[in-house]
């Protein structure tokens, strides 16, 4: 017997239509790819809306709101993902470059990184907050708060073993003569088949307009000011996270994707022109106003 399946109504042109028209008005939730990269309210559970704006990916962050990075690799190989937070490696600490450390996903598999790592077995939690409280400010480094990163890298594959073909009788017996045939056989091997190279470096994704988009926002940012300070991400309560250690090898030395996104408050992102404002409902008559509403006890003045 087959395995029944479900199967969803069919769509007229005009609610297809309909429902095209909807999407592209809505923000998306994830971007990427090689991964899919999504940012988290933790506390609410609600993944924050991606608003895209002057060559930027935007989110609107609330302050004191813990939130986590969420990476699902879509590929069917293990990716390796380098992140950062106000570009600071999290994992490390270090001011945050492409070739240092990061969390190493199984094809298909979805993580949350949730704070800065303590050790293998614990985080601070990453936490949205004024900007003065920021871990990279306090650090000393508040040039790059307010943007989140992820470079990712596939996996180079294992180089096949090469295979030995039997000496012949008459080599056998100089080799127990006391020549060396199998000692210069092992060595033209290293140099006749050297290890794989790694492919021509891939243009990142993001990478050829990082800095258009910077220039840009920063314009934006420029046009209105900010009615409240910048957000960051301070370095929060500690938590439990256990990982463990693997080695990966890298396709190639520059990434294969690059993944930014940008994060304020709502207020600040309202006022710079990254999100508009919602727009007022009409205002619709009534036939009886003074009898819609319930009224309860107003708060004093």
């Amino acid at each position: 017997m087959k395995p029944r399946s479900l199967a969803l109504p069919a769509l007229t042109a005009v609610s297809a239509l309909a429902a095209l028209l909807a999407l592209v008005s809505l923000p998306a939730q994830a971007i990427g790819r090689l991964a899919d990269v999504t940012i988290v309210d933790r506390d609410t559970g609600a993944t924050l809306p991606v608003h895209y704006a002057k060559g930027e990916y935007w989110v609107a962050g609330r302050p004191g709101a813990r939130y986590a990075v969420t990476v699902h690799n879509r590929s069917g190989g293990r990716v390796l993902a380098v992140p950062s937070v106000d570009g600071v490696n999290v994992l490390s600490g270090e001011t945050a470059a492409w070739d240092q450390r990061g969390y190493v996903f199984s094809p298909y598999e979805r993580y949350q990184i949730t704070g800065w790592r303590k050790s293998s077995s614990e985080v601070a939690a990453f936490e949205f907050s004024h900007i003065a409280n920021a871990y990279a400010s306090r650090t000393g480094r508040p040039a790059h708060v307010g943007v989140i990163g992820v470079a990712l890298f596939r996996e180079q594959p294992p180089v096949p073993s090469p295979s030995v073909t039997p000496e012949p009788q008459r080599e056998r017996r100089e080799s127990r003569d006391g020549s060396n045939s199998l000692g210069g056989l092992r060595e033209d091997l290293g140099r006749t088949l050297p290890s794989a190279p790694a492919p021509a470096a891939a243009a990142p994704q993001s990478e050829p307009e990082s800095s258009a988009r910077s220039q840009s926002a920063d314009s934006v940012a420029k046009a209105a000011p900010a009615p409240s300070a910048r957000l960051g991400t301070a370095h929060g309560q500690r938590e439990t996270s256990v990982v463990s250690h693997t080695t990966f090898t890298r396709l190639q030395d520059q990434p294969n994707e690059i993944i930014s996104i940008r994060y304020d408050s709502l207020e600040n992102l309202i006022a710079s022109g990254v999100i508009r404002e919602p727009i007022a409902r009409p205002h619709v008559p009534r036939a009886f106003p003074q009898s819609d509403n319930v009224s309860y006890v107003p708060d004093p003045r």
